[in-house]
């Protein structure tokens, strides 16, 4: 079985390019299929992969200059971005051609329409890393009113020819499938995650953790602004945020506002699992999420893990109830609450941290992966 994943790069921290690593290192390793990674932005010898890629898996750069575009002013900015696209048209295509693969899988967020458009015999597949209703969205963003109507022309037109060409769509949750109603076939297949664990927490640190990009998506203005009123009657617990991002001197400043001298702000560790030990809580407080992976890490490490009902992801993973909570979205006295009634029972700290180590369960590696050796099978029945 011959399969071709096309990405932008492998070179930036995040929850896609991580997950593709993993998925396409365990289908080489332990399936025996032929994989390749086509990056099309990426040139290894100045920007290499920022995770683990076996030597099982074969990684074509088209090394396509894509940032070149803006060094030039409009109008020749759209002419240089033009000739970017059809020179990663045609480099793409030619490659793909060249390797011949079985199946050939895109990612909703990057250029999917362009890859489930090229001409061969291979079965595409697109994956839904973020919710389709955010996906190119200008959520959080300033725009004129015709860059709004383009951008929504734009994005229908992207989404009607994935649905007419892709044999197969794949998200991560329920929520975003729902979104999908016209693609040919729809299968829901979650993430997971390889992080050893190496210590889980006892649940006994008067620390709640936080993990992600320091972006609006993220919205961890929402949870200092639910922290301020948590500090009101646990001035002794730490609030540890670990990302970084554009927003992080107005998130410094939203602390200093509020007076917190509990919540610290650090740049990404690769030692993640060391800090979830050390914590007793996990609180996710995105605006929106494709699936959620680090809620999952954290289940891992044994925290019980507080969440808004975002669009789409947090509801799937975690159990409220369970292993945690799940609030309305953007309730943030609610969410106050909840954390507070977490930080109070040490009984129920503990009761919810085994829930989410048995939770978790759902979501191991040979779990998730044998549910996409079925879907590839399928697909492609005389090549397996």
């Amino acid at each position: 079985m011959k399969i071709v994943y096309v990405i932008d790069s492998l070179a930036s921290k995040g929850g896609a390019e991580r997950i593709l690593s993993d998925k396409m290192n365990y289908m080489a390793e332990h399936f025996g299929y032929d994989v390749y990674v086509i990056t099309c932005y990426q040139n290894t010898k100045t920007d290499p992969n920022v995770y683990y890629l076996s030597d099982k898996v074969k990684q074509v750069n088209l090394s396509i200059h894509y940032y070149a575009q803006y060094h030039y002013r409009y109008p020749m900015r759209l002419w240089v971005k033009s000739s970017i696209y059809r020179r990663m048209k045609n480099g793409l295509t030619a490659a793909v051609q060249k390797i011949d693969p079985d199946v050939l899988v895109g990612l909703g967020y990057f250029n999917a329409d362009l890859v489930c458009g090229i001409k061969c015999r291979a079965k595409k597949i697109v994956e839904s890393h973020e919710a389709r209703i955010f996906t190119m969205s200008d959520k959080g963003l300033s725009r004129s009113f015709f860059s709004r109507e383009y951008m929504k022309f734009y994005r229908n037109r992207y989404f009607r020819r994935i649905e007419k060409t892709a044999d197969v769509v794949v998200t991560l949750t329920n929520g975003d499938a729902k979104e999908w109603t016209k693609a040919k076939r729809l299968e829901v297949i979650p993430n997971f995650t390889v992080m050893p664990v190496v210590k889980q927490s006892t649940c006994d640190n008067k620390r709640v953790i936080a993990v992600g990009r320091l972006e609006w998506q993220k919205g961890f203005d929402r949870l200092i602004d639910a922290w301020s009123i948590v500090n009101k009657k646990h001035s002794d617990w730490q609030l540890a945020i670990f990302g970084s991002g554009s927003l992080e001197g107005s998130l410094k400043q939203q602390i200093s506002n509020y007076g917190l001298r509990n919540v610290t702000i650090h740049s990404f560790t690769p030692d993640i699992n060391k800090e979830y030990s050390d914590s007793s809580v996990f609180v996710l407080s995105s605006r929106f999420e494709g699936f959620g992976l680090v809620l999952l890490e954290a289940m891992q490490s044994g925290l019980p893990c507080v969440t808004f009902d975002c669009p789409f992801g947090p509801s799937d993973v975690v159990g409220d109830g369970v292993n945690g909570f799940v609030v309305p979205d953007g309730d943030i006295p609610s969410f106050a609450e909840k954390l507070s009634q977490l930080l109070e029972d040490d009984a129920l700290r503990k009761t919810y941290s085994q829930g989410s180590v048995e939770r978790a369960k759902l979501f191991d590696v040979e779990v998730v992966m044998s549910r996409w050796e079925t879907l590839i099978e399928d697909l492609c029945p005389q090549r397996a």
